[in-house]
């Protein structure tokens, strides 16, 4: 634990295939854990600091985006409960979409970690993003799976020797999207999360989709500044900073005209 109150867990790369007949007793990866601060109750957000002169801005909004958004921010206030069978059966459904074929054999269990969760029990790290983060994940792994299962095996680029640990990485996408559009305060205080609602109107999971978006992003700028696992934070400023230069162009009418929306494939 850091000052912070924070952790991490690191993977260390040895393997680029997984056996699935053996993958939870395969040496294709080490965990690591150590202290720092972009996980867990280290949470904090990554995003570019706004000037003072942004605090008090707010953006006006119709009744129908103030109607979607606060089914979003419904969304967001629900927290995971691990005695709750829709929880428990929608992470089921993500180990399925993750490694089909492979059995789970518990909701706790040393397969997890294979994902990137820092214990045997996944329950315990949806603690900063809450249940829309495994929403988020699940909506990822169905709707573009290849994307996804390229990011969860690493398999695009020169990897670093220390990855980042693929599920530990999606909860803090989700909390660094809410920080960056707003979404826990009643109306919008940047032009990023105004424009945003805006979007929302037009597809109430617009939220997902540009989580897709930006896990895609994040791993492009993290091969791109051949980071490892020190450099998460600095990646994740990239990615957001990223975003908001995307979501500000002026042709953008749905997130499907974001340029990186281009690196997402079905399959």
């Amino acid at each position: 634990m850091d000052e912070n109150g924070g952790s991490f867990v690191a993977v260390r790369r040895i393997s680029q295939g997984i056996d699935r007949s053996s993958i939870y007793h395969s040496s294709s990866a080490e965990i690591v854990t150590g202290s720092t601060a972009w996980i867990g109750k280290g949470f904090s957000c990554v995003c570019a600091q706004r000037r003072d002169s942004d605090v008090r801005l707010s953006f006006d909004l119709t009744p129908f985006q103030e109607e979607c958004l606060q089914r979003l921010q419904s969304r967001i206030e629900v927290t995971y409960d691990s005695t709750n069978v829709e929880h428990q059966e929608a992470l089921r459904s993500l180990w399925r979409a993750a490694y089909p074929g492979v059995e789970l054999r518990g909701l706790i269990s040393d397969q997890w970690k294979d994902m990137g969760w820092q214990g045997k029990d996944p329950s315990t790290d949806f603690r900063g993003g809450g249940f829309i983060s495994l929403e988020n994940l699940l909506f990822f792994a169905k709707n573009f799976p290849k994307s996804f299962q390229d990011l969860l095996r690493k398999q695009e680029g020169d990897r670093a020797m220390w990855e980042y640990p693929f599920a530990i990485a999606g909860v803090n996408i989700t909390f660094m999207l809410i920080q960056m559009l707003d979404l826990q305060v009643a109306k919008p205080r940047s032009m990023v999360g105004a424009l945003f609602s805006k979007l929302l109107t037009d597809n109430e999971r617009a939220f997902d989709l540009l989580y897709c978006i930006a896990f895609k992003l994040m791993d492009q700028q993290w091969l791109a500044m051949h980071a490892s696992y020190m450099d998460f934070n600095l990646v994740m400023k990239s990615t957001c900073r990223q975003l908001e230069r995307e979501l500000l162009l002026d042709d953008i009418q749905r997130f499907e005209d974001l340029p990186s929306y281009r690196l997402l494939a079905r399959s």
